[in-house]
């Protein structure tokens, strides 16, 4: 990848000739790895494919309306970042606490249903088998940050930390409405959204790290009986749609009349069909991602990887 962020910082010129040695090297090292993605693998097979993974720099925006899960698809991201390819992960939780974050990777990894956990109804089997997956997150490269209404300068300061302390490659923010800005210059909701969207794109370029930054859909989605999300849906700011490199709106495919047979689907904890449309993508096609969601255990999964294993435990 381009080599030059730190440079660009520092004095704000870069010669050309080293941004195109760099951009050669970047070729060639796609050349020999031709077939195989360059950026950090997410584990969704289509995402990925169409994404070619997540690079160095780039500011990804996974929005949806509240319940659909899109703190779970993220979470997800990261279980299988952190547990596959063993790289070091930063999240900011600022809606949910750590504690409970870790509970629903522990669901989420053994695929066991958070109610039946709750209210002890599980076997020693799978007593171990928690023990098991258990033991194999504790050892992953994961940091969790789960203070409540931090400032984007705050969060900055916090991020920088991190990547000097762990040597951070990724970071996940749950989610950007909840951020606020310092700056004297906003006068309203949506100069505070843009200050703040700006504010993640910069570190994602500070850093040279990818930033999954987690975003509400606003009402009209809603409103508007089986259509779509779009892009003009993020909520509260069109800069989110600028500064994204990568735009995913998550939701629920399927007409009204399919609603109830869904519900019934979750309530009996079986996976149900979710679509990742991908809006808008920098330097990529845009296409939608075909995807399963157990709501049960809090586990999304590639379409062709479900089979009669998965089921929850009860």
């Amino acid at each position: 990848f381009l080599n030059i962020n730190q440079e660009r910082i520092e004095t704000g010129i870069i010669p050309i000739k080293k941004l195109v040695e760099d951009a050669i090297s970047q070729i060639y090292a796609c050349y020999n790895r031709r077939g195989t993605i360059n950026g950090i693998p997410t584990g969704f097979t289509e995402f990925d494919n169409l994404t070619n993974g997540l690079k160095p720099g780039q500011m990804i925006v996974i929005a949806a309306r509240p319940g659909i899960g899109k703190t779970s698809f993220a979470m997800n991201i990261a279980e299988n970042v952190v547990l596959n390819s063993k790289i070091p992960t930063g999240v900011f939780s600022l809606e949910m606490n750590s504690d409970a974050l870790i509970m629903r990777m522990l669901c989420s990894q053994s695929r066991l249903s958070m109610q039946s956990i709750k209210r002890g109804f599980i076997t020693p089997e799978v007593l171990q088998r928690l023990s098991e997956k258990s033991r194999q997150l504790s050892s992953a490269p994961l940091y969790i940050d789960d203070t409540p209404g931090l400032s984007i300068l705050q969060l900055r300061t916090r991020a920088r930390r991190m990547c000097q302390q762990y040597a951070i490659k990724l970071f996940v923010i749950d989610y950007l409405q909840l951020l606020h800005s310092t700056s004297r210059r906003v006068e309203n909701r949506q100069q505070e959204i843009a200050d703040i969207s700006n504010g993640i794109k910069a570190l994602s370029k500070e850093l040279n790290v990818p930033i999954i930054v987690l975003s509400q859909l606003n009402r009209e989605v809603e409103r508007e009986k089986n259509r779509k999300p779009r892009l003009s849906d993020l909520r509260e700011s069109g800069a989110i749609e600028q500064d994204a490199d990568i735009v995913a709106l998550l939701y629920k495919p399927g007409k009204d009349e399919d609603e109830e047979q869904t519900s019934t689907k979750e309530d009996l904890g079986e996976p149900v069909p979710m679509s990742l449309l991908i809006a808008k993508q920098r330097n990529g096609p845009t296409g939608e991602v075909q995807l399963l969601f157990h709501r049960a255990y809090t586990r999304f999964d590639n379409v062709s990887k479900i089979n009669i294993e998965d089921a929850p435990v009860d």
